[in-house]
């Protein structure tokens, strides 16, 4: 085996965020849902009855532990958080045929009854948001609030043809969101982040591709496909709950434009708010974690924390 492999920056990276998750109270675990798909998540070591339920969904890219992080120790203060490894990433894999989005939100809901969760908030980043929202539209009498943050979600395919991406075709999306080389991470952080990191050696980038880039990634294009197949605005439902969107005011992954696309649609029917982060592309979780943070706390911490000193602030007047 290469010297490169002897110590590997990535793999560290990975024990020290296990480190972190274990650290904020959550513990590792795996459910097998009895169809050949097996879910693992992270779930509270010791879940709190007054707390309510917060589900983190992941993008595209290394598994949930690296998307999470910056926000974890945060949320756990507030909610007995869930953080699935969505199928084909981590150590969540399913031998059944299906792709979508939507049965992605199945095997995420079967993980979640599984412990015992009946109600709930999800926060969806990228791709993780098309699960959020099919989860929501799915499952409305169990997703009680539902963030989606830089996910195309009311994409359409006629949309590549229109030119609204900075890809030209699919396979040209697969080749940059799932890099096999140096050259086409670099490619990856200009294409998603407002400013680029300029310093990443080679070294680095190699062994990050050996450890997360290489297992499933033919399943995992299949997944980037089946995003894109015959979709139409028309088709997608149009769920009642209250929804914030989060968007990077430069996302070239997927536009603003779609932002607004989603809230015009979805707002018809339901109290939708849009954020705009700026000086922000498509990787708001590392770009701007603490004005993402801010929106999410604002959204699903305040007005919880809100009622319940209303309720203590009632319950005082009773007595």
């Amino acid at each position: 085996m290469g010297s490169s492999r002897c110590f590997s920056f990535t793999t560290c990276s990975d024990r020290w965020f296990r480190h972190s998750f274990s650290k904020s109270g959550l513990k590792s675990t795996t459910t097998d849902l009895g169809d050949g798909t097996v879910m693992h998540c992270w779930v509270p070591k010791t879940n709190k009855k007054h707390k309510p339920s917060l589900i983190l969904i992941h993008g595209i890219g290394a598994n949930a532990m690296w998307q999470w992080n910056p926000f974890i120790s945060q949320l756990t203060r507030h909610f007995n958080v869930y953080v699935p490894d969505l199928v084909f990433f981590g150590d969540s894999t399913t031998t059944r045929p299906e792709r979508s989005e939507q049965f992605q939100a199945k095997c995420v809901m079967g993980l979640l009854e599984g412990h015992g969760v009946s109600r709930m908030s999800v926060v969806g980043l990228s791709y993780g948001g098309f699960v959020a929202y099919s989860m929501a539209a799915m499952f409305p009498e169990k997703v009680v609030k539902l963030v989606v943050c830089c996910a195309g979600v009311c994409l359409e395919d006629k949309d590549m043809d229109d030119g609204l991406f900075q890809v030209k075709s699919v396979d040209e999306a697969v080749s940059v969101l799932l890099p096999q080389t140096p050259e086409m991470i670099k490619e990856l952080v200009k294409l998603t982040f407002f400013k680029p990191i300029r310093t990443l050696p080679n070294w680095f980038l190699n062994d990050f591709i050996e450890v997360m880039c290489i297992e499933h990634r033919q399943e995992k294009k299949e997944l980037i496909q089946a995003l894109h197949k015959d979709r139409n605005l028309s088709n997608l439902p149009k769920i009642t709950q209250p929804m914030l969107i989060i968007w990077g005011e430069h996302d070239r992954v997927f536009p603003l434009e779609l932002a607004h696309r989603l809230k015009r649609h979805v707002g018809e029917k339901a109290e939708v708010e849009l954020v705009v982060i700026e000086n922000a592309g498509h990787a708001i979780n590392a770009e701007k974690p603490k004005e993402l943070f801010k929106n999410l706390k604002s959204f699903l911490v305040d007005p919880f924390t809100t009622s319940k000193q209303e309720n203590q602030s009632n319950d005082h007047k009773v007595e």
